[in-house]
């Protein structure tokens, strides 16, 4: 009578939780009796609950009884109700060691350990079964050691307790006890070498994983899903891609790891054409994590409709209705952040408030600062409950770039907790705002501070070094890299080649050049540009002849270098070859500054009027620089009054204002003679007010840079400077030694 009378209240209200439980776990959905039957014993009332489970469909025999009651312990404990399904356990007149492991599995899988190893201990039976249950509640929750010494102990095993201690030390880092507990293994099967690769994938010992792989009898789906996900992960998706290629099956998973591969690792391209490929050729329906990667993926190729199409796609499909635990809604944030569409962003961004991550705050903050708009950045970091060393680090960078270095500086004083990239932030910010100097004394305080400089960092130094021609500094750079570097990587040997290129010790590029185990596209361009740039152009085409053997394609830098070299060695005949080669060989389309170099070399051999057709058949509109270049190359001879005149009138059209196509025109005029030209441009640059910037050069000497402009007087110790350059002159030499020539 009390449970009837409870019914119609409680009683609905519990059912209705606990179908709502239920639902969310994904466990098969309950009958009107299994609600109740909870109910009771939620309450420990025992005769109601063995009333309704009278009830309940059931075999009559004992065995059966004892299959269906283990059944039901099984369905509640993994629906959440362990409590209940142990009351139930407790009332089973029968039990085997079947109905003691469903009990055991639902105190493990429910984190109850401490229950879980006391029911254990009084089991009156155990079976391989049940000491795998206690294996993996140990490793599950961290306590590897103690999941070992249980593993020992075990008096049988089967193959799942062997793969369910490799995964569990796999889980817990120690790969390499778990690679010694797979060698001890008499009988492996397919699991087991899954188990074993994902863990080399985890921690990126891929050569170990590919070792395993190949010698693998028997390889299923996920064994080449894990291989192909490693390689993308440690930065290899040409080796994922091949891996892919071969694969003998595919499922959306595999699809889903190389088109996320190919989207992480910046081939956002490759990472869209490969999606399109598996709908069309294959018919493979995506997942929502194919779509999260592909909204990364269209973040990346920076085609703002693209992405817009795929998130209408996605509300069309529904897809937008489960967040994927917020990580769909992040990736969507970051996208619109990328693009610098913040009312959309925004609006996602409030939108999924209660799923709100950092990530998401980050990405916002980097959308309004990509934009301009720093000071809504700043509204939204200072609201922000958690901030982590991204959102301060991007802030920092973001007043930086708007040279509001003060502001910079102060948010990384009161930053709590600076790493390295937010001291390589203000480093790089400093040499951006040309503070070299307050960079390097930066750079001194990280160290004083034990925070170790990234190859980042020692780049960045290096490239100003190099762009500022600060030799001394960046030898001392070299210098503290040689003695804290084992091995200088990739990033470090390039930026050394482009400083010591820059910094006109051309010798000392090369021998970095040279020291390296390996060289990419990069390396090679700058070796040759820097070859190019000193005038050596026989060694700038050895480099170039050796980068094609090595099998490195070359880019539009390459060819700048190359046609540069050909330009200061006077070798028409090259140059109109790698032009050519450059489209028909290679595929690239020759860029105005490529033609630049065509027009210098074509202007240096006395080419003018071939030069001028070169311009007159380009495939593009030639900007202010080619014409700025056509113009400059009729200096060379006194003949070419003419075709300056008309660069010079394309020129001026583009950029009336433009004093060196002024001045270049005036002198082309004196050489030829045709002074009446001559005083009437001059008179109309005094008209327009054109002055021509006088030009500058510095020099650090003891810490203290020097900059000299032509016909600079204002130096302290000019007298000694044009003493040293010219001898003893007299007052009114050193005067007119000072005047300023066009």
């Amino acid at each position: 009578m009390r449970a009837l009378f409870l019914r119609p209240t409680k009683f609905i209200l519990f059912k209705t939780v606990i179908r709502a439980r239920f639902y969310n776990t994904q466990i098969a959905k309950l009958s009107c009796d299994d609600s109740e039957l909870l109910w009771y014993l939620s309450k420990v009332l025992v005769k109601d609950a063995l009333q309704v489970l009278e009830k309940m469909p059931s075999r009559r025999d004992g065995h059966g009884r004892v299959v269906d009651w283990t059944c039901l312990v099984t369905k509640y404990s993994r629906g959440g109700w362990v409590d209940e399904a142990r009351v139930l356990f407790d009332i089973m007149p029968e039990r085997n060691v079947v109905s003691y492991n469903a009990m055991l599995s639902g105190y493990l899988r429910s984190g109850r350990l401490s229950e879980g190893w006391r029911f254990f201990e009084e089991m009156p039976e155990r079976n391989v079964v049940s000491w795998t249950l206690v294996l993996c509640g140990l490793a599950d929750a961290g306590r590897v050691e103690e999941a070992r010494r249980l593993f020992e102990a075990m008096l049988e095993r089967n193959v799942v307790s062997w793969n369910s201690m490799i995964g569990g030390l796999v889980k817990n880092g120690d790969v390499d006890g778990a690679r010694d507990v797979f060698e001890r293994m008499r009988v492996k099967n397919v699991v087991s070498c899954n188990v074993m690769i994902g863990g080399y994938v985890e921690w990126c010992r891929m050569d170990e994983a590919r070792g395993l792989f190949d010698r693998m009898v028997e390889r299923n789906v996920i064994t080449w899903t894990s291989m192909v996900s490693g390689y993308c992960r440690s930065g290899n998706v040409d080796e994922g891609y091949a891996l892919f290629r071969e694969m003998p099956e595919r499922n959306v998973v595999s699809w889903t790891a190389m088109i996320g591969g190919f989207a992480w690792n910046g081939f956002c391209k490759e990472a869209l054409l490969l999606f399109l490929k598996m709908k069309g050729d294959y018919g493979t329906k995506p997942n929502g994590e194919t779509f999260i990667s592909l909204v990364y993926a269209c973040a990346g190729i920076g085609v703002p409709q693209l992405g817009m199409q795929l998130h209408a796609q996605l509300i069309v499909d529904n897809w937008d209705h489960d967040d994927y635990g917020g990580r769909l809604s992040k990736s969507l944030i970051h996208m619109y952040s990328a693009y610098g569409i913040m009312g959309y962003a925004d609006f996602l961004f409030m939108k999924h408030s209660n799923t709100r991550s950092v990530q998401s705050c980050n990405s916002m903050i980097n959308g309004y600062i990509h934009i301009g708009k720093l000071e809504q950045a700043q509204n939204l970091f200072d609201r922000l409950p958690i901030r982590d060393k991204i959102s301060w680090t991007s802030m920092i960078t973001g007043y930086f770039s708007v040279g509001e270095v003060s502001k910079a500086c102060y948010l990384f004083q009161i930053m709590p907790d600076k790493d390295a990239i937010s001291w390589t932030a203000m480093i790089s910010g400093h040499v951006q705002n040309e503070l070299f100097a307050e960079a390097t004394d930066i750079f001194f305080k990280m160290r004083s501070e034990g925070v170790s400089p990234l190859s980042s960092t020692y780049s960045v130094l290096l490239g100003a070094a190099g762009a500022m021609s600060y030799l001394d500094s960046g030898r001392q750079f070299h210098g503290l890299l040689t003695k804290t570097h084992y091995e200088l990587d990739l990033f470090i040997s390039n930026s050394l080649i482009s400083m010591y290129a820059k910094s006109g010790e051309i010798d000392d590029a090369y021998h970095a050049f040279s020291n390296m185990s390996f060289r990419d596209l990069i390396s090679w361009n700058s070796m040759i540009m820097g070859f190019s740039d000193h005038g050596h152009t026989d060694k700038t085409l050895k480099v170039f002849e050796a980068m094609v053997q090595s099998g490195t394609q070359p880019n539009s830098v390459t060819f700048l270098g190359i046609l540069s070299a050909c330009s200061h060695a006077g070798l028409v005949h090259k140059g109109w070859e790698f032009i050519n080669a450059m489209s028909d060989v290679y595929g690239i389309q020759p860029a105005p500054e490529h033609c630049i170099c065509m027009i210098n070399l074509l202007g240096r051999a006395g080419k003018v009027k071939e030069a001028q057709e070169l311009v007159r058949r380009l495939p593009f509109k030639p900007d202010h620089a080619v014409w700025g270049a056509l113009l400059g190359i009729c200096g060379f001879g006194k003949t070419n009054a003419q075709v300056a005149k008309y660069a010079a009138k394309q020129l001026l059209e583009m950029d009336p204002l433009n004093a060196p196509a002024h001045v270049v025109l005036c002198n082309i005029y004196a050489a030829n003679g045709l002074h009446i030209e001559e005083k009437a441009l001059r008179r109309e640059m005094g008209l327009k007010g054109v002055r021509k910037v006088p030009g500058c050069s510095w020099i650090l000497v003891q810490g203290r840079v020097n900059v000299f402009l032509s016909g600079d007087i204002l130096h302290p110790d000019v007298g000694e400077i044009l003493s040293a350059l010219f001898g003893n002159m007299s007052e009114s030499q050193k005067e007119s030694s000072t005047v300023l020539y066009d």
